[in-house]
């Protein structure tokens, strides 16, 4: 089953993600993709549909794997206070913690960071919550990805992975407009730094990494039929699993939600993969 998912996705590496890319360029780059994605707030459009996974899970605590710079949370979290009328905390991870940006960050009330590395395939038994993955699912292999469900899954947890990349030539084509977002953003990201400005105008090492690494985020992209395969018996009986395209924003998002059913009071309002986003 994992050999078949493999063949159709390319297993490629992006730029940032690989070991000899500098530390603090790969800071520089979550930096502005943080920045990018409260800009856009390109995943509004799943906030109630997680706020239903969560509150169906009993919680109102999230776990967000490879968090990078902050990812969209600083501004989702707000959304789940004022719109949905239901508060959250949010703990950032990452193998790699930006801890400059996530020391301003966990200022924001309800967000702080977890300083340690995390790998988001075997969490540590001390965060306990609804663990979210933003636009990083793509960097994990079939085998790697099972992992992570399967975790949830034993730990009883429930997890919600959410994906801007598609595997299409019309998502391709709109990561061109990246670099001019991150050229956009910049001189509003806190705090300020001379290098940032270096590495981004004057040698633009950070709009170009960010282009390159859209495009191959598009190509490792798991498709709705990928997901099927890859949540294929897990959890038995004892999990619901939610696999769709959430349409309403600019771009639609792949999302693959999983929660634990001795939560479930009602199942009524939970959407199949056939009409999800309608």
């Amino acid at each position: 089953m994992l050999a078949a998912i493999a063949m159709r996705r390319r297993e490629w590496f992006e730029l940032h993600d690989h070991r000899l890319f500098p530390g603090f360029l790969r800071d520089l780059v979550t930096d502005a993709l943080e920045a990018i994605w409260n800009y856009t707030n390109s995943y509004r459009v799943i906030v109630p549909r997680l706020r239903a996974a969560m509150e169906d899970a009993g919680t109102h605590r999230v776990v967000d794997l490879c968090s990078g710079g902050g990812g969209p949370w600083i501004r989702l979290r707000k959304q789940f206070a004022t719109t949905e009328g239901f508060p959250i905390s949010v703990s950032l991870t990452d193998k790699y913690p930006n801890e400059r940006t996530w020391t301003r960050s966990r200022f924001a009330t309800g967000v702080e960071f977890y300083s340690a590395p995390v790998d988001a395939r075997q969490i540590p038994i001390d965060l306990e919550g609804f663990r979210t993955i933003f636009s990083t699912f793509h960097h994990f292999n079939p085998e790697a990805a099972r992992a992570m469900l399967t975790d949830a899954v034993n730990r009883h947890q429930g997890i919600a992975v959410f994906e801007a990349a598609k595997r299409s030539f019309r998502r391709m084509f709109a990561t061109a407009a990246v670099p001019f977002l991150c050229w956009r953003v910049t001189p509003q990201i806190r705090p300020f730094r001379w290098s940032r400005i270096l590495w981004t105008y004057l040698l633009p090492i950070v709009p170009i990494t960010l282009f390159v690494d859209g495009i191959l985020s598009c190509v490792r992209a798991y498709s709705l039929e990928d997901l099927r395969e890859l949540t294929e018996g897990l959890g038995g009986d004892d999990y619901r699993w939610e696999i769709g395209e959430q349409s309403g924003g600019r771009i639609g998002i792949t999302y693959l939600i999983g929660r634990p059913l001795k939560h479930f009071v009602n199942d009524e309002h939970l959407v199949s993969a056939e009409l999800a986003g309608k």
